[in-house]
């Protein structure tokens, strides 16, 4: 009695053993359509992948992969050659230089359109080290996203397992008030006979209306359990889920199994990510440092110039200079141009040095040291934190594998000896007191059988999930669950 109402209050942290159960492999199975009033059926690998279509946090991680790709393509293209077809139309109302040279630089029109090839030769490395910073940035932001799918998915599978651990514990406790209420009538009807007294029916009494409100409860937190999973999943609240994966200790020893070999080389995703974020601020620092350097680029410029007289309109004929091109009243035998297009070359070597900027260059060199330094110092706490983390899932491990194997049979024992206790009472030969205490040890034992089992569920996938290996996939089976 004492021990079940501790129960209710233990609940919370039992139901933490929500564990990764299925690797991500499993996750890409369709999702179901919610339908109303049609039972959803549901089981871990549709919840966590229902969990990874519509998560934000999942989403803004897909969106940060996306921006890292993109900011690497930007500064690929630095590199590459770079090719503008530029054109331009101008129309001078006054010219000086026409005025006071002559007449042939009054162009009234000026139509310009020319292709221009560039391409950097020398920047100090700036570029190569561009590249090769966004490149790793994009790397570390699938780690971070990986980091956050594995954290979702942890997430998820709490509340998944939860509820199936409550479902447990309301089995128990409506078969904890079967019990006292079909006890209490076989006294009852033992005190009709003489066989019994008043006061074992109040005793029986008591027992039973103190059973009833932690059943109550029992199937109170079921509801509340089975609504946080829904809310992670964004699955409405009135639409039934009928939970179809079972977890029971034959799949339990299997993960076991699974994940015994615990001697492995950590490969986290969070580790990944901050050493590939601290390469790329050292790259930062050979960013910083190029602009000390000069820039050299190369470039060719081809295109077609046309001046066009007023009233000649766009022109479309090959530029030549002909004696016919002269307005009326020229100078004999004077050479104009008939307003065509004239072609236009031209190729050069651009080479800038900065040799005083107000010291940007060196507070920007500063800058990326600093966040070097920073980088260094984020990875070698990820890196304890990591550590830290694998220590205690395997001490965890090694708990909840002792605390499995002490149970096996504790619970198979105590269910026989509560039948025995009953049998006895039944036939007079034992008393009420001695079937109540054999009750609270079967409802202890299973309890703290199914305890055990998802604990080791829990220590299993945690480890796993701390060492960065792939989730193993236990035995599931569909249990018949009904819908909620």
């Amino acid at each position: 009695m004492l021990f079940s109402g501790c129960l209710t209050r233990r609940i919370a942290r039992a139901c933490a053993i929500a564990v990764l159960l299925i690797s991500p492999a499993a996750y890409a199975q369709s999702s179901p359509t919610f339908r109303s009033g049609d039972t959803l059926r549901l089981s871990l690998g549709d919840a966590v992948s229902i969990a990874m279509r519509q998560s934000d946090e999942v989403g803004i991680s897909a969106a940060q992969v996306d921006v890292a790709d993109a900011l690497y393509g930007g500064a690929r293209a630095n590199l590459l050659p770079q090719l503008r077809l530029n054109t331009s139309y101008l129309h001078v109302y006054e010219s000086a230089r026409g005025q006071a040279v002559g007449t042939q630089f009054n162009q009234p029109n000026t139509y310009t359109g020319n292709l221009n090839l560039s391409q950097t030769l020398f920047q100090g490395g700036r570029l190569i080290s561009a590249t090769r910073a966004a490149d790793e940035l994009r790397k570390a932001a699938r780690f971070d996203e990986r980091e956050q799918r594995s954290q979702l998915t942890l997430q998820v599978e709490r509340a998944y397992l939860q509820v199936l651990f409550t479902d447990r514990i309301a089995e128990l406790q409506d078969r904890n008030l079967a019990l006292a209420s079909s006890r209490l009538t076989q006294v009852e009807q033992f005190e009709r006979a003489g066989r019994a007294a008043r006061y074992d029916v109040l005793r029986s009494r008591v027992e039973r209306a103190n059973i009833e409100p932690l059943a109550i409860q029992a199937h109170n937190d079921l509801e509340l359990a089975l609504l946080e999973l829904k809310r992670l999943l964004n699955v409405p609240v009135e639409q039934p889920v009928a939970l179809v994966t079972k977890v029971d200790s034959a799949s339990a020893a299997g993960l076991l199994a699974a994940i015994a070999d615990t001697n492995v080389i950590t490969d986290r995703a969070s580790v990944r990510s901050a050493e590939l974020n601290l390469a790329a601020k050292r790259l930062g620092v050979a960013v910083a440092r190029a602009d000390f350097y000069p820039t050299i680029s190369v470039f060719y410029q081809s295109g077609y110039l046309a001046f066009p007289a007023l009233g000649q309109g766009f022109p479309r004929s090959t530029g030549a200079l002909t004696t016919n091109a002269c307005p009326a009243g020229s100078v004999a035998g004077q050479v104009c141009q008939n307003g065509g297009w004239f072609s236009d070359q031209q190729a050069g070597i651009n080479v800038s040095m900065p040799l005083f900027d107000g010291f940007r260059v060196k507070s920007n060199l500063d800058l990326a040291q600093a966040q070097t330094r920073l980088a260094e110092i984020q990875l070698r706490q990820q890196r304890e934190a990591v550590s830290v983390d694998v220590a205690r899932a395997r001490a965890e491990l090694r708990r909840s594998s002792a605390v499995f194997a002490a149970r096996q049979q504790n619970s198979q024992e105590a269910e026989e000896a509560f039948r025995l206790a009953t049998l006895r009472f039944t036939r007079g030969l034992s008393t009420q007191l001695e079937v109540s205490d054999a009750q609270v040890a079967l409802l202890t034992a299973q309890s703290t059988e199914a305890r055990a089992t998802y604990d080791l569920f829990l220590a299993s996938a945690d480890l796993a999930r701390a060492l960065g290996r792939p989730i193993p996939i236990p035995s599931l089976a569909a249990s018949p669950a009904t819908p909620r």
